[in-house]
């Protein structure tokens, strides 16, 4: 004698699946910027920012980016940290969501489904557990990259472990960060978000009169050499960029800063 199944459990199954699917193609959450009442806001010395080459400059309750629509990301990234940041408050992991200040949209999370790449935080959620609100701010698609798994896990994470060792060290610290953006590189998704072959970070301490920079420049492979062997001068990160970190620091400062290699100043 043959069972047949109820025409509602295929119904059922049925709308489950339309559902999932829906969900997974539609549904956005709200905005993560309403703000926390009473809640500070991490603001950045103006000499610390970099120009923006779009004039695309976002204000976050913790951090700061330049977004660059042509290649549907930041082209940098800006944030203090600051020692008593570095919290291990336990967050529930919010959705990636498009960012509400961006007019032009950032980039929809579906661009990265399937595409090999994770999607790189470019300001560490690890370091904005102090909140909820600044936890959340950076599941902003604007602060994300496409990166290796191998990559985002693995050397990319081990500098920004480092940083946070500074961070604990010197109190407060300054970070911009980024991948290099420029034609011809290879893009995923529908809205061809491109995939960056070098990633760089300049960490800054200090005030004008008494600044410390270094910077960074890893390419987006995963690499066992030690962090040392990556740092480079802030004009060279300004020649592969386009970008014009510190200028507002006088002149004479900043030349004599940027053309510089100057790990003696960090602790490794």
């Amino acid at each position: 004698m043959k069972i047949r199944r109820p025409k509602t459990y295929t119904i059922l199954v049925l709308i489950c699946v339309i559902g999932f699917w829906c969900f997974e193609n539609f549904y956005t959450p709200a905005t993560y910027s309403k703000g926390v009442e009473n809640e500070a806001k991490t603001v950045i010395p103006r000499f610390f920012l970099p120009s923006s080459t779009t004039e695309t400059v976002i204000s976050h309750e913790h951090f700061m980016l330049s977004y660059n629509e042509s290649y549907e990301q930041a082209e940098w990234v800006a944030y203090l940290l600051k020692k008593e940041h570095l919290t291990y408050d336990d967050r529930k992991r919010p959705y990636f969501i498009e960012d509400p200040k961006i007019k032009s949209k950032s980039a929809d999370w579906r661009n990265y489904k399937g595409s090999g790449y994770d999607r790189g935080h470019l300001c560490p959620a690890g370091d904005r557990r102090f909140s909820e609100q600044a936890y959340n701010e950076t599941f902003y698609t604007s602060n994300i990259s496409p990166q290796l798994s191998d990559f985002n896990a693995g050397v990319w994470n081990r500098l920004e472990g480092l940083i946070r060792q500074w961070a604990k060290k010197y109190d407060t610290i300054f970070v911009v960060t980024g991948g290099v953006l420029k034609n011809g590189l290879h893009t995923i998704g529908e809205e061809d978000v491109v995939v960056p072959e070098y990633y760089y970070k300049i960490v800054a301490r200090g005030d004008v009169d008494n600044l410390k920079l270094i910077g960074f420049l890893l390419s987006s492979k995963e690499s066992s050499k030690s962090l040392k062997s990556f740092v480079v001068s802030i004009d060279q990160i300004e020649e592969v960029t386009g970008i014009d970190f510190f200028p507002l620091l006088p002149d004479g400062i900043e030349a004599n800063l940027e053309k510089d290699v100057l790990e003696k100043n960090w602790k490794f």
